[in-house]
């Protein structure tokens, strides 16, 4: 019989060694890292998506104070490489999407030509419904089905979670939120858009990008393989025949956080679509 000595040595002989644990595990995202990184945000009009655009960036470029029905493009240095962001018009909650906010949704894909390594879907933390569902199902499907193979879903408000997981989180939202995190094959991140600069949660949210671009062999193209949609043309020449005023007048509106806002509320602030090139109100 061996004795309780032999048996404790052979036991730590089996232990991972936490040091190779970690060379490995940076060899791997090593390996994965790429010189350069596409994202597309989708998601509603309430805050959340622009802000996690911004906080991406490190700094204040897409705006909440307005909601554009355009997509808006941005460009940073991350980490030593460069990062494109696309922001498109973010959709409404009990209303179909518009028709020219869908054009400029797919536009959203020839603005990061050759094509996006990633789309954010940005969901709040909160209450989760079948219309919900539906709205993502409806907007998401404009991409076509490879879509979902290059989705990673983002949580942001964390705070709202407080001590609580986000597995535990999705368990407890039901099976209409355990359908998109299904779909996005259960690629998930949470974001705490409270804060900016130097912090593990964007390091990690690239890795996890990266990771999903190894995994599905390379960046998001459409179905015809090309990136530059036929139905987007037209919203396009659109927002190239704007007001030069009214872009400035955008691009220097700068995002903050809304204080004192819930989810319930911005959801009972979601109106009619607008009808004019710039839309008042509460932004995605």
């Amino acid at each position: 019989m061996m004795n309780s000595s032999k048996a404790t040595e052979l036991h730590g002989d089996d232990l991972p060694d936490p040091e190779e644990e970690k060379r490995l595990a940076k060899a791997a995202r090593d390996a994965n890292r790429l010189p350069e990184l596409r994202l597309v945000l989708l998601g509603w009009r309430w805050p959340g998506k622009s802000l996690t655009g911004n906080t991406i960036l490190g700094r204040e470029e897409f705006h909440l104070e307005r909601a554009s029905e355009f997509s808006v493009k941005r460009e940073t240095e991350v980490d030593g490489r460069k990062v494109t962001i696309v922001d498109t018009p973010g959709w409404f909650s009990a209303q179909t999407t518009p028709a020219s906010y869908r054009e400029e949704m797919l536009r959203s894909v020839s603005m990061c030509s050759p094509g996006p390594h990633a789309f954010l879907l940005v969901i709040p933390v909160g209450m989760f419904t079948e219309t919900d569902r539906a709205r993502i199902e409806e907007n998401v499907a404009l991409f076509g089905d490879d879509v979902w193979k290059h989705t990673l879903v983002v949580f942001t408000w964390a705070e709202v979670l407080r001590d609580r997981s986000i597995e535990r989180h999705i368990r407890r939202e039901g099976r209409e939120l355990q359908w998109v995190v299904d779909k996005c094959k259960k690629r998930y991140h949470v974001i705490n858009n409270h804060i900016f600069g130097e912090h593990p949660q964007l390091p990690l949210l690239m890795e996890r990008i990266e990771k999903m671009v190894a995994e599905e062999g390379g960046i998001f193209r459409t179905q015809t393989g090309e990136n530059t949609p036929q139905s987007a043309a037209p919203a396009k020449a659109n927002s190239e025949n704007l007001n030069p005023n009214t872009v400035k007048e955008e691009r220097d509106l700068g995002a903050r956080p809304k204080k004192n806002c819930s989810f319930s509320s911005l959801r009972a602030m979601d109106v009619d679509p607008p009808q004019s090139p710039m839309v008042e109100g509460v932004s995605d």
